[in-house]
């Protein structure tokens, strides 16, 4: 082809108002890429509650700066300046990073958003220009165990005051015994008791089910907790009212215990600490395979080594570690009980 038939040919789609890159476009379906105003709300309809709760902000912040803009439009440099000004303009708090959070999550939304147009056929699914970014690197966790003292300082501010503190026992026992995250505890229904085997059903994040052994004292107390009215498929965690709890509960206890323990209010120590505590004493008396299956870690990482799949703790070994630690016998559990771990405040054993 000669230069003259090249710019016979550019003369021809300026007429027709076609450019080159619809010509790379797909032959099927749509006639050309869509807008992010017209993508974003047929994407945010089809992801999972976890998914648009992380997104869902980050999603709308794109649809303000580009809504009118071709979703094959923004280069990486254009991506990559959208992420630092979320970095910038992040909300500053006292256990903010530098807006390290706000960056990463602002990344990962344009990531899902291009992995989903790729699917869609509207570019070559090797080719997301938001790959090109690099994410903020992850700074160490701040969170720790807590020592004895620690945790019964905290115990003692949580059943001795408060609006409500048979409640708010329950939920920190229930975090220390089980090591659950707070969405499990959230999530955690009355069908969900086996109160012959002491073993609760939790789902958390990722969609992940699993059984995990309680304490009877534990269960007794999630049974009685029942009373407050919630039916089999109810959440069962409620005020004294009927009304199930959300997670301004979490927020109303640490920030009570907060006021009467500077220390946790300057650390941001959270109901995760209870976990990291739980798992942390596990680790060091009875191994990491145990931890690990004590925490419902799933995920299946080229890290973990295959020897994790010869060595994997079992429900009876979890359920023995949790006796230790509570100082109770188990129905699953027939081993000794050498000396306690981390205790929990007490609950009531009528």
């Amino acid at each position: 082809m000669t230069g003259q038939d090249i710019e016979v040919a550019r003369v021809l789609l300026a007429r027709l108002g076609i450019s080159a890159e619809d010509l790379l476009g797909p032959r099927t379906g749509e006639s050309r890429p869509p807008t992010f105003g017209e993508y974003i709300p047929k994407v945010r309809r089809t992801v999972k509650d976890g998914t648009l709760r992380t997104y869902s902000s980050y999603w709308r912040r794109i649809e303000n700066a580009w809504a009118e803009r071709k979703i094959t439009d923004p280069s990486a440099l254009e991506i990559r300046q959208l992420v630092e000004d979320t970095r910038r303009q992040a909300i500053t708090r006292r256990n903010s990073r530098g807006g390290r959070s706000a960056a990463e999550h602002m990344l990962g939304a344009l990531r899902y958003l291009y992995r989903c147009a790729g699917a869609d056929g509207y570019l070559p699914t090797t080719n997301n220009p938001a790959d090109g970014v690099e994410k903020p690197r992850r700074l160490p966790n701040s969170r720790r165990a807590l020592t004895d003292l620690q945790l019964k300082a905290i115990n003692h501010v949580t059943t001795t005051t408060g609006n409500d503190t048979e409640l708010d026992t329950l939920i920190n026992r229930l975090h220390l015994e089980t090591a659950c995250r707070r969405g499990g505890a959230l999530a955690l229904r009355p069908d969900d008791l086996d109160a012959e085997q002491c073993l609760v059903r939790l789902r958390e994040k990722g969609e992940t089910i699993r059984w995990q052994p309680v304490s009877p004292t534990l269960m007794q107390n999630l049974l009685t907790h029942r009373e407050r009215g919630a039916g089999p498929d109810d959440q069962l965690l409620r005020y004294r009212n009927g009304r199930a709890i959300t997670g301004r509960r979490y927020d109303y206890i640490w920030t009570r215990i907060g006021r009467h323990l500077p220390w946790v209010a300057t650390q941001q120590v959270t109901a995760h600490w209870l976990r990291y505590t739980t798992l942390t004493w596990v680790e060091r008396h009875f191994g990491y395979a145990v931890a690990r299956e004590f925490a419902g870690h799933t995920d299946t990482g080229g890290n973990i080594g295959a020897t994790y799949t010869y060595v994997r703790a079992s429900l009876y070994e979890v359920a023995e570690a949790l006796s230790v630690l509570t100082g109770e016998p188990h129905p699953l559990s027939h081993a000794a009980l050498p000396q306690r771990g981390p205790q929990p405040a007490p609950l009531r054993t009528e």
